[in-house]
């Protein structure tokens, strides 16, 4: 059996190494040139931190993870306003908790794959003949490939999509935000972070910035737009957004770097009322994206393709596994974006009341008893195991690719 996943980005490079790993040949192609170096650090728990135990690739995510003293708020003279100690987060999520830059995330995952999977860089999908038994591809390069199951892992504007299912229009929910991120080096800045990831507490638009183990400083941007379109300079639409805020801003603006160094785009969710079509299937942002606001949209990624490849080994057949996993993992995320939705005052307040009202339920989570509150916000109010997800609880048989 043959498999051919188009993106190497999170959701891709998770679910290849466990198709490999299950007997099926498995090419990943991706648009980019290269391994991407932009992205934010992203917190690491639920579903997708027990995916990762099982794969075998949690040490390496440690390895490359960090240790987050404190989030924390401050206003424009650095001084905190509120926060939260990441050890307290730890224990709500039972201590499976990890932050990781994006990037970093996605070499652990690479790294798995490195003896095993073709990866093609500069690649993307053109055209496909899809079908019940088989699909055609035709790449950018020219090539043709034949396969018995086409991945569209390529994110929330997934170009598999677009040629399976239609125009992105009918799947996207814009958020009314937009978000960018980049590093620079800034030794002054670094040392003002003190282990700890810090946001300006401000409305309509926030900076978020944190230390990196070189010695860098990561930015994390997000403000509020009703126009969707993204800027065609991006570093000159950042520094003049964020141009108003104090404390460190000013200098992180200074060393924001050109534009194609800088990750940007729009605050949006992907839904998706069909995952797959003959022997074509989305996974991860291409069928799902939750959005920033959600939280867990890279765990997401990794226990949804951890999903779909145990769907796959268990099943009788590919149609069975694609259904199976969409009926098991929809509702899972459908609940994420729900959170996501209605949490957009509690992540960017529009108004200074709605500010102080955020401080207030900050501080009220420190409060005895009120843990399963703050663990119901994160993780979500049902308890689900990935191996309920999977499948494996029911222990369905590996079945042998030839008999698939």
């Amino acid at each position: 059996m043959r498999a051919v996943i188009c993106g190497a980005g999170i959701a891709g490079l998770a679910l290849a190494p466990r198709l490999a790993s299950d007997g099926w040949d498995v090419t990943v192609v991706e648009a980019a040139p290269g391994p991407r170096t932009q992205g934010y650090m992203i917190d690491f728990f639920g579903l997708g931190y027990e995916a990762a135990e099982k794969m075998g690739v949690l040490p390496r995510l440690k390895e490359l993870g960090y240790q987050v003293r404190e989030l924390k708020y401050v206003d424009e003279a650095g001084r905190r306003r509120a926060g939260m100690d990441y050890d307290r987060f730890a224990r709500v999520v039972d201590g499976r908790l990890l932050s990781i830059m994006r990037p970093d995330l996605e070499l652990a995952l690479r790294e798995q794959v490195a003896d095993t999977v073709e990866i093609r860089f500069g690649c993307a999908v053109t055209e496909m003949e899809n079908s019940s038994e088989q699909v055609r591809i035709t790449l950018t390069d020219g090539s043709v490939l034949d396969a018995d199951l086409l991945v569209g892992a390529d994110g929330i504007h997934s170009a598999v999509r677009r040629l399976v299912f239609g125009d992105e229009k009918q799947f996207f929910r814009y958020l009314g935000l937009h978000t960018a991120a980049y590093t620079f080096d800034g030794p002054a800045v670094h040392e003002k972070l003190d282990n700890s990831f810090c946001l300006t507490e401000s409305t309509q638009k926030m900076m978020g910035l944190y230390g990196l183990r070189d010695g860098r400083v990561a930015v994390f941007t997000v403000h509020r737009s009703p126009d969707p379109t993204l800027p065609g300079d991006v570093r000159t639409t950042v520094r003049d957004t964020y141009s108003s805020l104090g404390w460190v801003v000013p200098e992180a603006l200074e060393k924001c770097p050109y534009s194609h160094e800088v990750y940007y785009d729009q605050v949006a969710q992907v839904e998706v009322p069909q995952w797959s079509r003959g022997r074509v299937a989305l996974v991860g942002d291409a069928c799902h994206a939750v959005s920033l606001l959600a939280g867990q949209g890279a765990s997401l990624a990794v226990a949804g393709a951890y999903v779909l490849a145990e769907q796959l080994a268990g099943a009788d057949s590919v149609d069975q596994a694609l259904a199976r996993y969409q009926e098991q993992w929809q509702p899972v995320v459908t609940a994420r974006q729900e959170t996501g939705r209605s949490g957009i005052e509690w992540f960017l307040p529009s108004s200074r009341t709605r500010l102080r009202l955020r401080r207030i339920i900050m501080k009220l989570t420190a409060v005895p008893g009120l843990d399963r509150y703050f663990r119901n916000a994160l993780v979500g109010k049902a308890r689900v195991s990935i191996e309920e997800l999977s499948g494996e609880r029911q222990c369905l048989s590996r079945l042998a690719p030839a008999r698939r």
